[in-house]
């Protein structure tokens, strides 16, 4: 049997755990207006999309909402980006 089986390996050290630091969160809490909630309501409601359809650009327009953009911006910039 070769030498190395043997070896004692109870003398390594194990990995030194990373710097403390504090957890990161996902993204700032930028909220949206009241003004800005009424006017999504109000597209969705006339969008006429089906159930997971409507919920995946409402969050893609809520998305793009928090960032400043109005309602007509965001709906633009996601037809733009589904081509």
């Amino acid at each position: 049997m070769p030498e190395h089986y043997d070896a004692d390996t109870s003398d390594t050290t194990p990995p030194s755990p990373k710097e403390q630091s504090p957890p990161k969160k996902k993204r700032e809490g930028v909220k949206m207006s009241d003004k800005q909630k009424a006017e999504l309501k109000k597209h969705m409601e006339k969008s006429g999309l089906t159930g997971t359809e409507a919920k995946s650009h409402r969050m893609k327009m809520m998305t793009r909402m928090r960032k400043g953009m109005s309602v007509t911006k965001a709906h633009n910039d996601i037809k733009k980006s589904s081509k």
